[in-house]
């Protein structure tokens, strides 16, 4: 299916079964711009909210690439912003790929994917480039007999470990015997000083290896992703997130997380995507995937302008027909004149 001349330009969005996808449909909903949405599964609330929406395999099978790229051509996607870090590995070593149909693919160079996904080598080159990271033991080079770092410190998972999943607090002697005896296999962990202040999200847009924006978010996080957030106007904070995106030279969209002491900023992580806050900094005046879209199809310089507000998140009902759902199960793709807002 090809675009006529008045149709809006298409936007593939995946992962929208998930807060990272949902956050990028709601940043694009309401501008000129056509969302194709792609999730795993029928029941994933996005899929309800494009225009055009398919069922695609999971990241991990053999089938997902192809079938990716056959519907990037058909619906003539011009941007695809993935909504998944499993994604990112796969998409990073394919643009070339997508190039080719005429799709450009937001996802950052292999290198840049890598480091963001494991947290010994993201504190090792931040580090490095004169970032402040807090104090990061690899346990793989570490015996368990003894604590790794003085106490309170957190034990992560090296590579993945999302919405702090595998993450454990260790305050003193007890915690540390504890964590011992569930024989984890410490190898896959590092050990990272912790840093007892507050939490900042920091959206990024970089384009011709440059930094075209950022935006400081302080948060309160539940269950490991953000329940509400503020947004801060802090020369401090984004002079130290411009000297990481400018140290790693991400493209496109790049989430920045980190804890203040006494005044001083500590990067802790990185993601080379799009945030679950996407969409709350676009209520705040920082439109990631609009400002993205405008310049690499319209060569639009990105523009904004921060608004400091406060973000509350809530439980919000989607209805959907059962039609719709049986629709996308039975035939892997749906069409919609009038999609759900989300």
């Amino acid at each position: 299916m090809q675009n006529n001349e008045n149709s809006k330009i298409r936007i593939a969005v995946s992962g929208v079964g998930g807060g990272v996808g949902q956050s990028v449909i709601k940043a694009l909903q309401g501008t000129n711009y056509e969302v194709v949405c792609l999730d795993g599964e029928p029941l994933g609330a996005g899929l309800y909210a494009g225009s055009k929406s398919y069922i695609i395999p999971y990241a991990s099978n053999p089938d997902y690439l192809e079938r990716v790229l056959d519907i990037c051509k058909a619906e003539d996607c011009k941007l695809f912003f993935p909504g998944l870090d499993a994604e990112l590995p796969i998409l990073s070593r394919s643009v070339d790929r997508f190039t080719e149909i005429g799709t450009q693919v937001i996802v950052s160079r292999p290198e840049v994917v890598d480091l963001s996904d494991n947290k010994s080598l993201t504190a090792l080159q931040l580090a490095e480039a004169g970032v402040s990271v807090p104090q990061t033991i690899d346990m793989d080079d570490q015996a368990v007999d003894t604590p790794p770092l003085p106490f309170p410190f957190v034990l992560k998972v090296k590579i993945g470990g999302a919405r702090s999943q595998g993450l454990h607090v260790i305050k003193n002697e007890d915690d540390w015997q504890s964590i011992k005896s569930l024989k984890h296999d410490f190898g896959n962990y590092v050990a990272q000083e912790y840093i007892d202040g507050d939490e900042y999200t920091c959206g990024t847009v970089n384009l011709d290896n440059e930094c075209k924006g950022v935006i400081v978010m302080r948060r309160i996080l539940r269950d490991g992703d953000t329940y509400k957030c503020f947004s801060v106007k802090d020369p401090v904070i984004e002079t130290e997130v411009r000297k990481v995106v400018e140290a790693i030279k991400p493209f496109g969209a790049c989430n920045v997380q980190l804890r203040v002491r006494d005044g001083k900023p500590y990067i802790f992580e990185i993601n080379a995507r799009c945030s679950g806050t996407t969409a709350a900094r676009a209520l705040c005046g920082f439109n990631e995937p609009k400002m993205i879209a405008d310049f690499l199809l319209a060569a639009e310089e990105p523009s904004y302008e921060i608004i400091e507000q406060s973000i509350l998140r809530y439980w919000k009902e989607l209805v959907v027909p059962n039609s719709q759902i049986e629709t996308i199960r039975d035939e892997g793709v749906l069409s919609q004149d009038s999609p759900l807002s989300l």
